[in-house]
């Protein structure tokens, strides 16, 4: 890859850092998830960040960016967009939603009700939406950022497998070190960091790096070894669900996306295990035993990545 887009993504993270103390690898797999065109779900407890992250990417690009606050009351129409009537003129006018747009931030999308979650199915998968049987294109890049707080809080909706698999990554922050918290305390002493950041880089460069992330090559070898892992998912007795297609699709091209933030122009094993945890483990389900048992998606994953064979 040029090396000016290799500087584009440096500055991005260096922008990144500003905002978030000591979360290299979160904000890395971020983004991964961005030149991939994937969707990101950043689960935690409330208060480490997943906000402030996901704003502080979208201020490091010249792109549009809207922010929509899930509560339980909260509609598809408020999402997507409905046809407003114009008294004078006699006619139904299209008004836009806040899924129009480069970067979506959904918060706490599980305080949402089913129905409303599901309006994002369609413009997460195909980047479009359909209103009243009317077709609708939206932005390019465009990308889903969704925070929710774990499903064990009180009032929250568990997100259905079919919106799962639609998030390419999910992310955990977890608590700051006590030296990352001092920084974060510090950093904030006048102001926010946020309203420090400026962009350094268009939505024009994002584009081409995303074209330049599906021109990296994944050898025969590689590509069996990402299908063994998602075979070995489907056939593991703890598990009721495995991974689907789309999750093979994802885990390939995130791999892809890894070796081009590290400057190569092809895929190795290391670059698929290291990303297979974020990538699938959000997309199983466990039997009912298991799930009570104390075993956690993560876990399995990783048993099935020591039990596949890694190609030489």
């Amino acid at each position: 890859m040029d090396d000016k887009y290799l500087e584009i993504i440096e500055k991005l993270r260096q922008n990144i850092y500003i905002v978030i103390k000591g979360k290299a690898e979160p904000v890395d797999h971020l983004i991964v998830a961005l030149i991939s065109g994937g969707n990101v779900l950043m689960e935690d407890v409330p208060g480490v960040g997943k906000t402030t992250l996901a704003k502080g990417l979208a201020k490091s690009l010249q792109a549009s960016f809207k922010r929509v606050q899930f509560t339980p009351d909260l509609l598809p129409t408020d999402v997507i967009g409905s046809y407003i009537y114009n008294p004078i003129e006699g006619t139904f006018k299209f008004k836009e939603g806040p899924v129009f747009t480069n970067i979506l931030l959904a918060d706490e999308i599980n305080r949402a009700s089913p129905r409303t979650q599901s309006s994002l199915l369609e413009a997460m998968s195909e980047c479009q939406v359909t209103v009243e049987g009317n077709l609708y294109r939206l932005s390019s890049p465009f990308i889903v950022i969704a925070t929710q707080n774990p499903v064990e809080f009180h009032g929250t909706y568990p997100l259905p497998e079919a919106q799962l698999d639609r998030f390419a990554i999910k992310l955990k922050l977890g608590y700051p070190s006590l030296e990352q918290e001092l920084q974060v305390l510090y950093s904030q002493h006048k102001e926010h960091p946020l309203n420090k950041i400026t962009s350094v880089t268009t939505k024009d460069e994002i584009i081409h790096i995303q074209s330049l992330v599906r021109e990296v090559k994944v050898k025969e070898p590689v590509a069996k070894y990402i299908l063994d892992i998602i075979d070995n998912t489907r056939h593991d007795q703890r598990l009721k669900l495995g991974v689907s297609p789309r999750g093979s699709l994802m885990l390939y091209r995130i791999s892809q996306a890894v070796a081009l933030l590290k400057g190569r122009d092809y895929v190795l094993p290391d670059d698929v295990k290291n990303m297979a945890v974020e990538v699938l483990a959000h997309r199983l389900v466990l039997e009912t035993k298991v799930k009570y048992s104390g075993v956690s998606k993560e876990e399995i994953i990783e048993d099935i990545l020591e039990n596949t064979k890694v190609p030489v």
